[in-house]
């Protein structure tokens, strides 16, 4: 977290959170809420950065900005991770440009997104890198694992093992509604009973 951040924490401990106003897409936009109530991607790469240098994730499993000494719960549109290929092609960079020290498992969901558990937590592949990682997963035995990966997309042999660059990973079904569950995160984080929504 940024120095700032937390002196302005430290000043003014008890900042009421603010709610629906800051989302992550699935492709790893920031998305925030405008004057007429729509979401509009945060384009300013700095703005970006300062929130990804400030992001983290509360006891109770939900994602926040911290804006200083505010809170702000992010929506999230599926993971509070997306994972891209890094430059050199063997490893993942998350949107914050955070990078995992670990894969532990791989995941394909019910619409046939594919998911990583990192020592991060879980994410999803961006889209355009799909293809590539698909690619670099083998099976045991050194084939492409399209056969496996349709058998998981019907719910047949819901575990199984890959490759990813000599790492074996256990790799399973999942389905997408039951990501937040499961992974111990709140997608769309609300206020507690009693607590002000700012």
């Amino acid at each position: 977290m940024d120095e700032t951040v937390i002196r302005g924490m430290l000043k003014w401990p008890n900042v009421a959170a603010v709610y629906g106003w800051l989302s992550l897409d699935r492709r790893g936009n920031w998305m925030i809420k405008t004057a007429a109530a729509r979401f509009e991607r945060i384009g300013n790469a700095a703005v970006c950065a300062f929130i990804g240098r400030n992001y983290a994730r509360d006891g109770e499993g939900r994602w926040y900005f911290q804006n200083g000494p505010q809170r702000v719960l992010v929506s999230l549109e599926y993971t509070p991770w997306i994972y891209r290929v890094d430059d050199a092609g063997r490893g993942f960079v998350t949107h914050t440009g955070a990078r995992p020290r670990s894969l532990e498992a791989v995941f394909l969901d019910d619409a046939g997104g594919l998911l990583l558990q990192t020592d991060l937590g879980i994410g999803t592949i961006l889209d355009r890198d799909l293809p590539v990682v698909l690619e670099g997963l083998r099976d045991e035995s050194g084939r492409s694992v399209e056969p496996l990966l349709e058998g998981l997309a019907r719910g047949v042999n819901a575990r199984g093992s890959v490759i990813f660059h000599g790492c074996k990973l256990p790799i399973a079904s999942v389905h997408a509604a039951d990501v937040p569950h499961r992974f111990g995160f709140i997608a769309r984080p609300a206020p507690r009973p009693g607590e002000p929504d700012c």
